[in-house]
């Protein structure tokens, strides 16, 4: 399984203000041919960013805010696309400045998370921000967010209140404390 299949054929199929739709016919190396089908980057930049918000090594800083998808308000890490040109640095701490009200002077790039990497083409990079200052940016959010600090030794509370369910929100928290032990 070394070799990488061939896309022989990338068609869009569908289009969205938010999405794109790609069919894709892939040969393997065994010669066998299948169609598959992947929601593929929408934006031009190409990526996201995730951010865990520090103020200090036991306390991040969540958001509430409204999730269309599962029609709620959920906690969670403040996170956006990458614009165009920019690095993912600029974007995490451009999307903390706008959602959080601080920007950050320490960045530290965590991990790279697909979501659902069979279906699709997203990657988002988990950034840990680290000696905050308040500076407040305007956003794209249609309501001010609520800030939330919340103690990253009770991982197991914010999870038992039911509010924080974004699978990319707890493993970046899990993974920022096992990165803080290692500081």
């Amino acid at each position: 399984m070394s070799n990488t299949p061939i896309i022989l054929k990338k068609t869009t199929i569908a289009t969205s203000r938010l999405f794109r739709i790609e069919s894709l016919d892939i040969e393997f190396s065994n010669g066998e041919q299948r169609n598959y089908e992947r929601l593929a980057r929408g934006n031009p930049g190409g990526g996201a960013v995730l951010v865990v918000p520090l103020l200090d090594d036991d306390t991040v800083l969540l958001i509430r805010e409204y999730s269309a998808g599962v029609h709620r308000y959920e906690l969670g890490l403040p996170k956006g696309k990458t614009d165009a040109g920019e690095s993912f640095f600029e974007a995490a701490n451009r999307e903390l400045k706008e959602e959080v009200g601080y920007g950050a002077n320490n960045l530290h790039h965590l991990a790279s998370f697909s979501i659902a990497p069979s279906y699709l083409e997203h990657m988002t990079e988990i950034i840990i921000a680290r000696d905050l200052y308040p500076e407040k940016l305007d956003g794209d959010e249609p309501e001010e967010l609520e800030v939330v600090p919340w103690q990253l030794s009770n991982i197991n509370g914010l999870l038992a209140t039911g509010e924080c369910t974004e699978a990319r929100s707890i493993a970046a928290l899990f993974m920022a404390v096992e990165h803080l032990k290692k500081l």
